[in-house]
């Protein structure tokens, strides 16, 4: 069997020893030996533990930036991008849920510069969040008495604590676990006006169920 490219094993085996023996107490050494790459193939992906720890975790912030950024470009409607967004954001955890789980151990060892960068982009992650939800409010979409900046933290903590005990082999796939995810939040923040409108119909999963 061929073997994966040197820096996808490099992060692979990362990831699983950042994740069972947190960052400080994985050495390079011990990527090396336990990816089966050389110290000369690490360094030439990686000019050190620290950069790798970074390119772990903006691998699924970058992700879920360009998901956000996608569902914004396509939909034309508040319902619609919020709808996309979440659903986008819960499945990032299929491919991306060791990297969460180290970014939630890890993050606080980024160096500055590179945190600084991560940070940058959470926080555009954010704003996109809060102008959605914004934008909602103002076209009678959504719920005029919910504010923005709760709304959205809320949205975040529902869908970030997904990564602890979601598992591929669960009672339900992925799919299914991001349209539930959706069709709640979307129930807790349109009006009853906007949720009656036809052209919704197909975002909620009762509708799919029935």
């Amino acid at each position: 069997m061929k073997k994966k490219p040197t820096k996808e094993r490099i992060i692979e085996t990362a990831l699983r020893l950042f994740e069972e023996n947190g960052f400080h107490a994985v050495t390079v050494d011990r990527i090396v030996q336990e990816s089966e790459t050389s110290k000369g193939g690490f360094y030439h992906n990686f000019k050190s533990k620290d950069e790798l720890l970074y390119t772990v975790h903006d691998s699924f912030i970058t992700y879920i930036l360009d998901k956000a950024e996608d569902a914004y470009n396509r939909f034309s409607t508040p319902a619609e991008r919020l709808y996309e967004t979440v659903r986008s954001f819960v499945m990032m955890f299929d491919l991306y849920r060791p990297h969460v789980t180290v970014f939630y151990q890890e993050s606080l060892y980024l160096s500055k510069e590179y945190f600084e960068t991560i940070k940058r982009k959470r926080d555009r992650y954010k704003e996109k969040m809060f102008r959605v939800v914004n934008e909602g409010i103002t076209c009678g979409e959504f719920r005029k008495e919910i504010p923005v900046p709760i709304t959205s933290m809320a949205i975040f903590g529902m869908t970030n604590w997904t990564y602890k005990w979601y598992k591929e082999t669960g009672q339900y796939s992925i799919e299914e676990i991001a349209d539930i995810y959706a069709d709640l939040i979307m129930h807790a923040v349109m009006t009853k006006e906007a949720l009656a409108k036809p052209e919704y119909a197909r975002f909620f999963l009762t509708n799919k169920l029935g």
